[in-house]
């Protein structure tokens, strides 16, 4: 075959007009930040940042399994920074170059039912994102098949999430198999066989990973939060973020700023409630009416007012950003347990 001059290479039509010959010339790209570690720049000094956390637990299974003397199925979580060299990074933090990722790698016995084991991690999964907070109506599946599943994975499904810019990937759960240990093996010329105690069986595990991008659990967190409601005729915004992870669990309220012993009262439970971890915020300023605002536009679940009754039987009033119209008297040293329980995850 003699090689074909530049006119003889067809054309490639744009996506967007769909006329030919407004694209540049197909070029190979790196998915991976290539950078130099060292004094001197040479080849030896070439490096990358890493593109996945999953690799150094891969590389650590054997240690781990060891030391800790653990026994199959188990699994190694792992939270930390990524980066890849994204095309095109866009939609706030949703794609970025450098992310935030946390995995899991779920080592289980080759002979056990990887569609089982995969389909319970997918359901766990879905209810800790229903748990913290993300709307289930804005929720689906998506099932990897053919040519869209990775050459590593026997089966993979995403968890997808309807941003307002469109239907995206927010978790995925993959059935990796026994590919990673294996080429690790064979890298390093290392068996990544595991014992089974008190048998002569030995196997190298197969692997379940679900994996999650922080970004854009906090982006889908953010966008189910995110409500609005008609008081008088004017709409406002709020976020109905679960207490659980609420940047402000209570505001805390003095009736008014100019008595001494309400204000002394206030300032006491906010420091009794920080005592106990909570984070809480002291607000004076304004009528109680704006206070509450305040407190609902940054998705604060409760607020409590120190007024006259407190100073007569310790209680305080007691209000829930979700239904504001009920109001309850709550003692200040039952605070905490109040607070803790509605932090509860389901």
């Amino acid at each position: 075959m003699t090689e074909a001059t530049e006119e003889e290479v067809p054309l490639v039509p744009s996506p967007g007009t769909g006329e030919p010959g407004s694209l540049t010339p197909a070029r190979s790209f790196n998915l991976m930040f290539e950078t130099n570690v060292g004094p001197y720049l040479d080849a030896s000094s070439t490096s990358y940042l890493r593109p996945e956390t999953a690799q150094g637990i891969f590389v650590n299974f054997k240690n781990v399994a060891t030391v800790s003397r653990m026994k199959v199925p188990f699994g190694i979580a792992q939270i930390g920074k990524a980066f890849r060299n994204e095309i095109t990074p866009r939609q706030f933090v949703f794609r970025s170059r450098e992310f935030e990722q946390m995995e899991v790698e779920y080592f289980i016995d080759p002979e056990a039912d990887f569609k089982e084991e995969q389909e319970a991690w997918i359901m766990e999964m879905w209810n800790f994102l229903k748990a913290i907070g993300v709307n289930e109506r804005l929720m689906a599946r998506e099932v990897h098949e053919g040519d869209k599943l990775a050459h590593y994975a026997r089966a993979c499904t995403d968890i997808i999430f309807t941003y307002p810019f469109g239907t995206q990937e927010l978790l995925g759960v993959a059935a990796r198999g026994e590919y990673d240990l294996q080429q690790h093996a064979k890298a390093s010329k290392q068996a990544m066989e595991y014992q089974v105690p008190g048998q002569k069986r030995k196997f190298v595990p197969h692997v379940i990973e679900p994996s999650l991008g922080v970004d854009r659990l906090f982006l889908a967190v953010l966008c189910s939060a995110y409500d609005e409601d008609e008081i008088n005729d004017e709409t406002r915004s709020l976020m109905r973020f679960h207490p659980a992870i609420a940047p402000i669990t209570c505001g805390i309220f003095p009736l008014l700023k100019n008595k001494p012993d309400i204000v002394a009262r206030s300032q006491s439970l906010a420091a009794m409630l920080r005592k106990k971890g909570f984070n809480v915020f002291y607000d004076e300023s304004g009528s109680i009416g704006r206070r509450y605002r305040r407190m609902d536009e940054v998705g604060t679940p409760f607020c409590c007012t120190i007024d006259f009754e407190t100073l007569e039987d310790d209680t305080v009033t007691c209000r829930d950003r979700d239904d504001p119209l009920k109001l309850q008297r709550v003692r200040i040293d039952d605070m905490p347990a109040f607070l803790e329980k509605a932090c509860e995850l389901p």
